[in-house]
């Protein structure tokens, strides 16, 4: 190695997934000790194997203690523009009873341990992720946004994840672009003051982010956005007129309002929204819907002739036959120009049964429809094949069909099924796939 350009080898430290290995290349020769302090990117991540044996009572007055080896690679270090440092996922499953009540020695967003660094990488940091230690940070409120947005003006993208955060003397940080919240927990004031300090933001993910009532985003700049809510809203709203795609799941918000008038690429999965208040998209292209009355959620949606890919399926409910169940001439209705659609098992099911008891109420078909995947869990094949050959009917332009059998199906009947569609229209090409156990929807794509 030592014969490679020097350029090179700083390359390649720097891309090191492991920081660890950075330590150890400095004693291992003179001229990687002294390119190492080149790198740009530091990564430390504290395994499971490392937790247990710092806390073995062997290994407790010898080992390094995680937090001191990440300051001795920043410390040797000249110019960092990326820092990522966290706990391993393994260590999710360590529960409240095997950690000390005061341990601190993996709580990463301890305003007084970051003091120690920051300072020191902050010129030149443009990325920056911090991945706490749950059962250490979650009762421990957190000033570590105001503590970045006081040293790192620059900073293009911020993660952190595992933690309870304030937004208590958070300054502009107008230059972020990329913010990722995951697991954290917030008020709705502190959502509100992110809306107001990162108005730069393009990319915004919340993961998981808690505590929240009646959260609105609302950033003029924002294009991606990905937002899982994990408890139930009074309301969400989201304002942003140059949205190009959004992701967003949730339970049973009490209204959903999206003002994005750009979209172009939506994926939408929730229970159901009492009150759906959902401007014309004027660019919306490709659309995945999931919901536990999926039927609710289509006729409340603008209907729209510009979506050329869709993707549906329903969430299993406690009681279905509360719920209206989805039709295929109400889908036809509401996406009549679609080319590729994706229809998961429960969707399908709903579809097939509104047609074996009511059959088509009027002739409507989609005659754009091009692509067509399908997974069955085939209950009555003589049903499905009628209910496939309506299709056949009113899809004049199918040329792709892919039927996925769930893993419980028997292959003799799948196949049986397959030969009587090809002997009724040989001219579109089948797929037979019989899914396998253990891999529940692997099959659906995002749907973009």
């Amino acid at each position: 190695m030592d014969d490679l350009p020097p350029p090179l080898i700083i390359e390649i430290l720097s891309r090191l997934a492991d920081s660890t290995d950075l330590a150890r290349c400095r004693v291992a020769s003179k001229s990687l000790n002294a390119l190492s302090r080149e790198v740009r990117s530091i990564n430390l991540f504290c395994t499971l194997p490392r937790y247990f044996h710092s806390r073995s009572q062997e290994s407790t007055s010898a080992i390094t203690s995680f937090k001191a080896v990440f300051n001795a690679l920043v410390n040797n270090s000249r110019s960092v523009e990326s820092v990522s440092i966290g706990v391993d996922k393994s260590l999710a499953g360590i529960s409240y009873d095997d950690v000390d009540d005061e341990s601190d020695d993996l709580y990463l967003t301890d305003v007084m341990f970051v003091k120690e660094w920051l300072p020191r990488v902050c010129g030149d940091l443009r990325s920056l992720s911090i991945s706490d230690f749950w059962v250490q940070s979650c009762w421990r409120k957190s000033d570590i946004l105001a503590l970045i947005s006081l040293y790192c003006q620059d900073l293009l993208r911020l993660e952190v994840k595992n933690a309870w955060l304030s937004v208590d003397g958070l300054n502009p940080i107008p230059k972020l672009t990329s913010l990722t919240l995951e697991f954290i927990r917030l008020d709705d004031e502190d959502l509100t003051q992110v809306n107001y300090c990162f108005p730069g933001l393009q990319v915004l993910n919340l993961i998981g982010v808690g505590g929240l009532k009646e959260p609105k985003i609302n950033l003029l700049c924002l294009k991606k956005c990905y937002w899982t809510v994990s408890n139930a809203p009074l309301s969400l709203a989201i304002f942003a007129p140059n949205l190009v795609e959004l992701k967003l799941k949730c339970v049973k918000p009490k209204s959903l309002v999206l003002e994005t008038a750009q979209l172009c690429n939506l994926y939408l999965s929730l229970e159901k929204a009492n009150n759906m208040e959902i401007k014309e998209f004027r660019s919306l292209e490709n659309l995945k819907l999931q919901s536990a009355n999926l039927s609710a959620l289509i006729s409340s949606f603008p209907s729209n002739s510009k979506i050329t890919k869709l993707v549906v399926d329903s969430l299993k409910v406690i009681h279905p036959n509360e719920l209206m169940k989805l039709s295929l001439e109400g889908l036809f209705d509401a996406f009549p120009n679609t080319r590729s659609l994706v229809v998961g098992s429960l969707a399908w099911s709903e579809m097939e049964t509104c047609f074996s008891t009511s059959g088509f109420r009027r002739r409507v078909g989609m005659t754009s429809l091009k692509e067509l995947s399908a997974q069955l869990v085939l209950q009555d094949s003589n049903v499905t094949w009628w209910f496939i050959s309506c299709i056949l009917d009113e899809c004049v332009n199918l040329s792709d069909v892919s039927l996925l059998f769930h893993h419980g199906v028997d292959r003799q009947s799948a196949s049986a099924l397959i030969g009587r569609c090809m002997a009724r229209q040989p001219g579109v090409k089948w797929r037979l796939v019989m899914q396998k156990e253990g891999t529940e929807h692997t099959w659906i794509s995002d749907g973009f």
